[in-house]
Order: C-alpha cells, then sequence, then structure tokens
C-alpha cells in the first residue's frame, strides 16, 4: 500500500509540474496573441473577433483583454464567483497576465484549499474564500472582504440565482459586470428562476437546464442599475455589461442582437447521463415548472 501511494503521489507531482509548464506556455502565447489584436481593437464589430482562451472555460479572456484596453479602469480589482478550483476561470488571466488584484468565492470548501495551495496563489494578491453566496450574504460579505466600491469586474456564474445576486448587491458599483445567461430560455422572456437560497441546477431537474436568467431578464435589471449591454461570447452563456459613464467608444445593443443561442450540451437524463443534446431541445420536458417574469413580478409557468 506504502508503495501505491508513494507512486501516486510521484505522478500527481509530475501531472502538477506539467500543467505548470503548460500555462506558462499559454500565457506566453497569450501576450503575442494581445499584441496582434490590439491595433484592430478600435474597429472590433463583434465579440468573436477577439475571443481567446487562456484559462476561461470558453472564449472570455479575448473579450476580457479587449475590454480593459479600450475602457478606462481606474481600479484593477475583481470578484468573481462559482469558481470552483479556479483552474478554469475568467478572472484568472487577469490576475496573472495583468497583475489585477482579486477576490473569489466558491461554496465548496475543498475547491478554496485547492486554490491556497496552488502554485500561484503566493505570488499574487488574491483572497480566496469558501462562502456559498446568496442574497441574503452577498453585500455584508463584500464589506467584511474590503471590496472596493468601484472594482473594475464583478462576475456572476453560479448556475442558479445569478439575477437575484446581482439585484441584491447594492455596495458596489463595478465598470464591467459579466452574467452569465440561460440561452435555452431564449431572447424574448424575461424570466429567471424563483429564488430559492439553497438553489442546485441538477436538483431543480434532472437535466441541470433550469437554471438562472434569460438574457433578457438581465439587460432589463442591467438597465436599472445603470449599465449597457455590450454582447456576449460566441458559445451564448456569458453577457457583457458597461456602466453607462464608462462606455466610451463602445456601442450599446439591445438584447436580441447580442443574443446567442447557447452552444453548451451539458444536460442530462433522468439517470443522470449526459445527451449532449442543444438546450432547446430539451426544454419541453419542464415546460410546467414555474418561472418569475422579472417584468411583470409574476409566477408562472415556462410556457
Amino acid at each position: 500500500m506504502k508503495k501505491l501511494i508513494k507512486k501516486w503521489v510521484g505522478a500527481q507531482k509530475f501531472m502538477d509540474y506539467m500543467r505548470i509548464e503548460m500555462e506558462s506556455v499559454k500565457l506566453l502565447q497569450a501576450k503575442g496573441i494581445i499584441h496582434q489584436m490590439k491595433p484592430s481593437y478600435n474597429s472590433v464589430q463583434d465579440f468573436s473577433e477577439i475571443e481567446f482562451s487562456v484559462f476561461s472555460q470558453l472564449e472570455d479572456d479575448g473579450i476580457i483583454q479587449y475590454l480593459i484596453h479600450t475602457l478606462k479602469i481606474e481600479n484593477k480589482f475583481f470578484i468573481e464567483f462559482g469558481v470552483q478550483n479556479y483552474i478554469e476561470s475568467n478572472t484568472r488571466f487577469l490576475l496573472m497576465n495583468d497583475n489585477w488584484n482579486g477576490l473569489i468565492y466558491d461554496g465548496s470548501k475543498d475547491n478554496i484549499d485547492f486554490v491556497k495551495n496552488d502554485y500561484y496563489y503566493w505570488k499574487y494578491n488574491l483572497k480566496a474564500r469558501n462562502l456559498f453566496i446568496t442574497s441574503e450574504n452577498i453585500n455584508e460579505a463584500f464589506i467584511a472582504d474590503g471590496v472596493p466600491k468601484n472594482p473594475g469586474i464583478l462576475h456572476i456564474d453560479i448556475d442558479g440565482n445569478d439575477y437575484w445576486i446581482w439585484k441584491s448587491i447594492e455596495v458596489i458599483n463595478p465598470t464591467i459586470v459579466i452574467m452569465e445567461y440561460n440561452g435555452g430560455f431564449g431572447s424574448e422572456k424575461a424570466v429567471t428562476v424563483p429564488y430559492k437560497p439553497d438553489f442546485e441546477r441538477y436538483s431543480a431537474h434532472f437535466s441541470g437546464l433550469f437554471f438562472g436568467a434569460s438574457l433578457q431578464s438581465l439587460c432589463d435589471l442591467a438597465e436599472q442599475k445603470g449599465y449597457y449591454f455590450v454582447g456576449s461570447n460566441s458559445y451564448g452563456n456569458n453577457a457583457y455589461f458597461v456602466k453607462k459613464e464608462s462606455i466610451a467608444n463602445l456601442k450599446p445593443i439591445s438584447c436580441q442582437e447580442g443574443f446567442r443561442r447557447s452552444l453548451c450540451r451539458q444536460n442530462k437524463d433522468a439517470n443522470g447521463e449526459f445527451t449532449y443534446t442543444l438546450d432547446e431541445e430539451i426544454l419541453n420536458s419542464f415546460k410546467d415548472l414555474k418561472v418569475y417574469n422579472t417584468r411583470t413580478n409574476q409566477i408562472e409557468n415556462l410556457n
């Protein structure tokens, strides 16, 4: 048994070493990509033109680089929650390439312990905290953790109460807000899942597709909070909002202009197996579930 443990520990260290080496190469390559892209930033018509990924799960690293080089951002501080172990994250490239300061939250203590023991944690000004975010605790958490009033970026991706969390935030006014939206709800409906503090997407429905909010409901909320919608990533899951007074030369667009159909196929069947079908193909399986209409403030059936 001791030999097996020793062998496993050795293999794990080797895998960690290889990941660090690969990440170093990716960081170096990304610097070259940004250098090539910068001259064309003034003529960007669609986010798809500048997307790339280093640590982001999809292509959001490129979008974020474009925005931080286009907008005037005084406070280079980010907040992101729902980061899991932070290996894939939309703010980690900001941390390691641009030396931003940041705060991340995750509901799993194991995930936060992983972050605190990873090789980059001591190098950068990052605070990682184990906390399951709710509407009731978000403002107190920001105050307790010393979040500046006007951070550069806030990214909310918790696969559930995203709309309700942003709606509840009162103590900060980020320059950029990145919100995950549920493309399966379409571009017309202004709906979100009803608020439930302990919401979990696969408990709400076996498919995992009943979560979050529609893009329209987020655009409406952004307008109420003083933000313009400026676009979505090509995969149809992250929407970008910029504070109106910071919009610079970016063009505000409508929900319908910026909506992208979700390309992610992460839904499961009743047995917990991935089916790899597109969101729209399974929405009928929960058409009788209740959603909250953010315009009428009424609970209603999805269809």
